[in-house]
């Protein structure tokens, strides 16, 4: 294969990594504003203008780029494999890169703006990495790319102390989980003698009762836990999704964890497949299921329990995102391709939620200096149009109907439960009804703080920027459409698996 047509296929990846150094130029051939001055000139400001303005285009070409990829094509053993599964999710991510720009713009914390956003587009190519390619190596630099620029982000304020603490945490967790990562892998390696998932899976099989191949799976098991904020492996979330810039934790909340149960799929019920086992109650095998089906429970339980007594809202959907980890483990779990749909359906939910949340918080904080619970007291009165968005995602997230969350849930659970006659996941989705339960009491008490709840402080009006509002719009009607009319996506990610 030329170059040229190599070139061809990563040409979405090419593409964001082009508007990155472009947006990086701009930056520094416009001038700096010092960190002391607290006026925007109308130069940077149209400099920044001008930044969010590639960086988008950019991000919309590549886009388009994707669905000009040809169907189905693999490199290399797997470490470039452009399939629908892959095209689709890269477009998300993509799609999710985008409304952080957009919520960016506004986010008074960001300094340097520039290398903010190009920070921001080398991390969507760590997703875009991540999301496709079916090889252990390449995986993990897709791991450490977006993993590297995560941490960057979540320090970005560096007037914050919070910020910094939250940075030095996710890159000291990031670091340890890592090294459990590449850990797992060389040990499936000598095993198997593949880094190919394709070529994984047999070898396993034979390699079934070695206490090495046990080891190699806990320890790659372990690195993506940390991703995706299962408990115990969670620590590092409720300071990230508090200290780090609104953007950046819209980002990590929502594109890191859709490429990350992407990946966890493919390398479970590919790679590991012959190494599955049972998670069902009166059956229990050993394998990689039983290991997830516990992490998901404590997570579950865990996650709720804590959000309960948070008092700041970015923390709280911290604690929450740890519970919904587990919900849309149980549909990785069930081992089929229909779970592992209802899974992606879940997840790709949750991350529009969570982009639409976080910008409610960030508009919230960027006019009263904090995101506590007692900001949102009045919300409805200062802003209705964010408290009907936020009233959107907190009851998606709560799983009322017909909001999208609601489906997603449904789905999952559904999958899950027929699996096989004899029902072995019923344990794992009683627990995930008895979380959802517990988790309407927290989700209402921010809409009571919200709605019902009177506030004496003197507060400005809420008026976020017109490119933030379209995207508080568009996800709050998108959670409300696939709540609705989910066909669309699931017909996509069920084709997409075929």
């Amino acid at each position: 294969m030329s170059y040229l047509e190599l070139l061809k296929l990563a040409m979405p990846e090419a593409i964001v990594l082009v508007t990155a150094l472009v947006v990086l130029t701009i930056g520094l051939t416009s001038g700096r504003r010092t960190a002391e001055a607290e006026a925007i000139t109308g130069n940077a400001r149209a400099a920044k203008a001008l930044c969010t303005l590639v960086a988008a285009v950019g991000l919309v070409v590549a886009i388009g780029s994707v669905l000009m990829l040809p169907q189905s094509s693999n490199l290399f053993g797997g470490m470039l494999v452009i399939s629908p599964l892959n095209s689709l999710f890269k477009i998300v991510c993509l799609a999710l890169a985008l409304a952080t720009v957009l919520l960016a713009i506004s986010d008074k914390s960001v300094r340097h703006y520039a290398e903010y956003l190009a920070t921001l587009l080398f991390a969507a190519i760590g997703l875009m990495l991540l999301v496709g390619s079916e090889e252990l190596l390449m995986i993990f630099i897709g791991l450490e790319l977006l993993g590297l620029s995560l941490y960057v982000l979540t320090a970005f304020d560096r007037t914050s102390i919070r910020s910094a603490e939250a940075g030095l945490k996710y890159f000291l967790f990031g670091s340890t989980a890592s090294a459990f990562t590449l850990f797992g892998i060389s040990l499936i390696y000598g095993l198997s003698g593949s880094t190919a998932l394709a070529g994984i899976a047999p070898k396993i099989s034979e390699a079934a009762h070695q206490p090495l191949l046990a080891a190699g799976i806990i320890m790659t098991l372990v690195g993506f836990a940390f991703k995706i904020t299962a408990a115990p492996f969670h620590l590092w979330a409720p300071d990230a999704y508090q200290g780090a810039p609104a953007s950046s934790g819209a980002f990590i909340a929502s594109g890191s964890k859709v490429a990350s149960f992407v990946v966890l799929g493919k390398i479970v019920l590919v790679g590991f497949a012959t190494a599955h086992g049972s998670a069902n109650w009166h059956a229990m095998i050993g394998g990689w299921s039983p290991l997830l089906a516990a992490l998901a429970a404590l997570s579950i339980l865990l996650g709720n329990f804590v959000a309960l007594a948070q008092t700041n809202v970015r923390r709280l959907l911290a604690y929450s995102a740890v519970a919904h980890t587990g919900y849309t483990l149980i549909g990785i779990i069930a081992g089929t391709s229909a779970g592992f749909a209802a899974a992606l359906f879940y997840t790709t939910v949750y991350a529009i939620t969570l982009i639409g949340a976080f910008g409610v918080c960030g508009a919230v904080r960027a006019e009263t200096g904090d995101d506590d619970l007692k900001n949102f007291a009045g919300l409805s009165t200062d802003s209705p149009f964010l408290a009907g968005c936020m009233a959107i995602f907190l009851l998606s997230l709560a799983g009322i109907p017909p909001l999208a969350g609601f489906f997603g849930k449904f789905y999952l659970f559904s999958t899950a439960l027929s699996r096989g006659p004899s029902q072995g996941l019923i344990w794992l989705v009683a627990v995930a009804l008895f979380g959802s339960f517990i988790s309407l009491y927290y989700y209402l008490m921010v809409l009571k703080t919200i709605w019902v709840d009177r506030t004496t402080a003197q507060h400005p009006a809420l008026h976020p920027a017109a490119s933030a509002r379209a995207v508080l719009l568009v996800t709050a009607v998108a959670v409300l459409v696939l709540g609705l009319l989910p066909e669309s996506l699931v017909r996509q990610i069920t084709f997409s698996l075929r």
